[in-house]
């Protein structure tokens, strides 16, 4: 996946990271911690130049906020139990459960607005933080400057980190394309131990539900 990844940056450039970035808000085995360092490494050897990584930046946080966006608008037209009910019944391939609806709202309610600023660089959250700003009714142009500001310092770290490693890429080359690929295995196996144990984590996370209710006055 990390070859599949660099040829859409290489041939596509910032579209192609837009695109990236977008997908991975959606499709979680495409982490934005390999996209947007290959990004950076990209401009480095390939393109040259800040105005090339600046391209960069811009299209990661165009498509994080893309995908962003699109969440928040779930949660403003369908709301949260909606979403629980959705995630459900067809979350297994997002890996989404209630509970992580359940999460991302815990959070909105512990930090408010700031949430979505903070969220955009928690990467357990980032991507479902958006939802309860949407059934809160968060006005969108807040919702939108936050965002990109909290998109914006996630994304340009780690595409300074790429550009940064692009200069001594021959030298760490031996042990970087291993490092990344065990990184995408990792992640590929959480992905797949979530899509398997999915309905099993519903389960307990409707016991855990039930024994908290009962335990209330």
């Amino acid at each position: 996946m990390v070859e599949w990844m660099t040829g859409v940056i290489e041939a596509a450039g910032a579209l192609g990271v837009a695109a990236l970035m977008f997908l991975e808000n959606l499709f979680p085995p495409i982490p934005s911690e390999l996209v947007m360092p290959l990004a950076g490494y990209v401009a480095q050897m390939h393109e040259g130049g800040a105005p090339a990584l600046a391209a960069m930046i811009a299209g990661g946080v165009v498509g994080s906020v893309a995908g962003a966006t699109l969440w928040y608008w779930v949660g403003l037209r369908i709301g949260a139990a909606g979403l629980k009910r959705f995630s459900r019944r067809h979350g297994r391939w997002l890996t989404l459960t209630p509970g992580d609806v359940d999460k991302a709202d815990a959070w909105f309610d512990r930090h408010g607005g700031w949430a979505v600023l903070l969220g955009r660089l928690v990467p357990t959250v980032r991507t479902f933080v958006s939802v309860p700003a949407g059934v809160s009714g968060m006005r969108l142009w807040p919702f939108l400057a936050l965002t990109t500001a909290g998109s914006t310092v996630w994304v340009s770290l780690l595409a300074g980190a790429g550009w940064a490693l692009g200069r001594e890429y021959e030298a760490v080359s031996a042990w970087l394309d291993p490092v990344a690929t065990g990184v995408l295995v990792a992640i590929g196996a959480i992905y797949l131990y979530r899509v398997a144990t999915f309905r099993r984590t519903i389960r307990k996370q409707d016991a855990r539900q039930e024994t908290h209710g009962r335990s209330e006055p």
